[in-house]
């Protein structure tokens, strides 16, 4: 099974008031900070083998800050496909006056349907599609048994937690992504397993690398009938953690 940990970047200044977008040099505010150092420590003892970025400022800080925190491992790769989507026209605009916009309603109950205004404005199904495919394709180059982590944005993570739970992406707004929070998928041949969604706080004793099962203890694709002991080091599938935040579209 391949482990992504999906986590969103930490707070900035403009976060929840402005749609950021891809405007460049805006980095973590002290907030920001404070979240990131806070999650890099909680995730020291997961061994990654790889460390992927959104190239932004604001994830490429979050990502640096996991790296830091760690003796040795690897250095944040940056990759494109995990960026930010790209809203066009509404890209810097405060998010009161989006609400305002004809296009938001549509953004809310039926994103798939979306393509952001300008010439520059990106579909969320082609932000969608290069996302899972990034994760696809890291999945494929590190292998069945790493763990990794991708520092991403809030619709982008959505968009990704769908794709695993089987979801059409107008579901998406259904999920959360509160800043700084991680999102765990295992990839297994068979489906995605959602370890943890939105998770702000608690141990990561689960992502810790796990024993081989014993012989007859059923296929790595296997859903556990009845639910499980939970989804400790041994082995066992569990319960998604569940938190709670803001939703719409944003950073």
């Amino acid at each position: 099974m391949t482990t992504v940990l999906l986590v969103r970047h930490g707070l900035t200044a403009s976060t929840g008031h402005v749609l950021t977008g891809w405007t460049q040099g805006v980095g973590l505010d002290e907030r920001g900070r404070e979240q990131a150092k806070a999650l890099a420590a909680r995730l020291a003892p997961v061994p990654l083998a790889a460390i992927v970025t959104s190239p932004l400022e604001r994830c490429q800080e979050t990502a640096e800050a996991i790296a830091g925190a760690r003796d040795g491992g690897p250095a944040p790769a940056a990759d494109e496909r995990v960026g930010e989507c790209r809203y066009g026209d509404w890209t810097g605009k405060p998010l009161k006056e989006l609400e305002k916009d004809p296009l938001w309603p549509v953004v809310q109950a039926h994103p798939s349907a979306v393509r952001f205004p300008g010439s520059a404005g990106e579909s969320m199904l082609d932000m969608q599609h290069r996302a899972v495919t990034a994760v696809r394709d890291w999945n494929a180059r590190l292998g069945k048994d790493a763990t990794y982590l991708v520092c991403s944005h809030g619709d982008v993570i959505k968009a990704i937690v769908a794709d695993s739970l089987g979801l059409h992406l107008d579901q998406c707004q259904r999920i959360v992504a509160d800043p700084c929070s991680l999102t765990v998928i295992r990839y297994t041949p068979l489906r995605p397993f959602l370890i943890r969604l939105n998770d702000v706080g608690g141990a990561v004793d689960d992502l810790l690398p796990r024993p081989v099962a014993p012989d007859g203890a059923g296929h790595e694709s296997d859903a556990v009938i009845g639910g499980g002991a939970g989804s400790g080091p041994d082995g066992s599938q569990g319960a998604a953690l569940v938190g709670g935040g803001p939703g719409g579209a944003g950073g």
